[in-house]
């Protein structure tokens, strides 16, 4: 891959996530991390991103969402780690609700043998994985059908959630901060994500560390709604301390 063609891949990794490690960029390029580190300073220097310690951050992209499949390519092994240990949080008997994302779809994987649970959710993949599992109902929302990422939306979806009860809601999204909390760039993502979390005991939010430390445009679940925080090791250690400085309990998945 020549130089140019490399970091235009950079960017548009880092554009559609918000924040890609430095690990991470050079494992999908195939490069070096000293190649990837002064690819970073070239396009910082053009004002394109900005660096980080550990990686890069996008510029002015707080209302851009990136679509399934652009999520899809960051950080598999972590969102594998990181489904797997959220997995052990749940019993039979529970019933929870599971929103829209890659690695909440990676988390209904582990949980198609655990058997005699009720799952709410209003994302198509995961109702898809769910319906596959003996012993589990699966009930999902209605609404309008938001393509990029393979879930319902809208006030039909809201409504369709708001009057159930259930023990946890596993969310994602597209940025979590220990100041802010959960967040998404999209108003009508951000409407179903908060009456999803508003349904449960306990909200456990799965997030990779490329959003850890990342701020979007909409709150979704304040940081006083979140009781579990599942990420992985190279998340921003002074992020998680503030998490479990303010309750939360933080769960870090080992990859590999």
């Amino acid at each position: 891959m020549f130089a140019a063609e490399r970091r235009q891949v950079i960017l548009e990794l880092v554009r559609s996530n918000g924040a890609v490690s430095l690990r991470e960029l050079a494992r999908i390029v195939q490069a070096s991390e000293v190649t990837v580190r002064r690819d970073l300073r070239r396009l910082s220097e053009e004002g394109l991103l900005a660096r980080k310690h550990g990686g890069a951050v996008a510029t002015n992209r707080t209302s851009y969402e990136p679509s399934y499949t652009e999520k899809a390519q960051v950080a598999s092994d972590e969102k594998d780690a990181i489904a797997s240990l959220a997995a052990t949080l749940v019993s039979a008997g529970d019933a929870l609700v599971i929103g829209a994302g890659t690695t909440t779809q990676t988390l209904a994987r582990r949980l198609v043998r655990t058997g005699d649970l009720t799952v709410v959710t209003n994302s198509l993949l995961v109702a898809q994985i769910m319906a596959r599992a003996p012993g589990v109902e699966v009930m999902m929302s209605g609404g309008m059908l938001r393509a990029s990422i393979f879930a319902m939306v809208g006030s039909v979806a809201e409504a369709g959630m708001a009057s159930l009860r259930v023990q946890r809601a596993f969310l994602s999204g597209n940025g979590l901060t220990a100041a802010r909390g959960l967040s998404t760039p999209n108003s009508i993502v951000a409407g179903v994500d908060r009456v999803m979390a508003s349904i449960a005991d306990e909200v456990v939010v799965l997030a990779d560390h490329t959003k850890i430390g990342v701020d979007t445009m909409l709150q979704t679940v304040p940081v006083d709604r979140i009781t579990h925080v599942v990420t992985d090791g190279h998340a921003d250690p002074a992020e998680l301390e503030g998490f479990r400085s303010r309750g939360v309990r933080v769960l870090v998945a080992e990859v590999g």
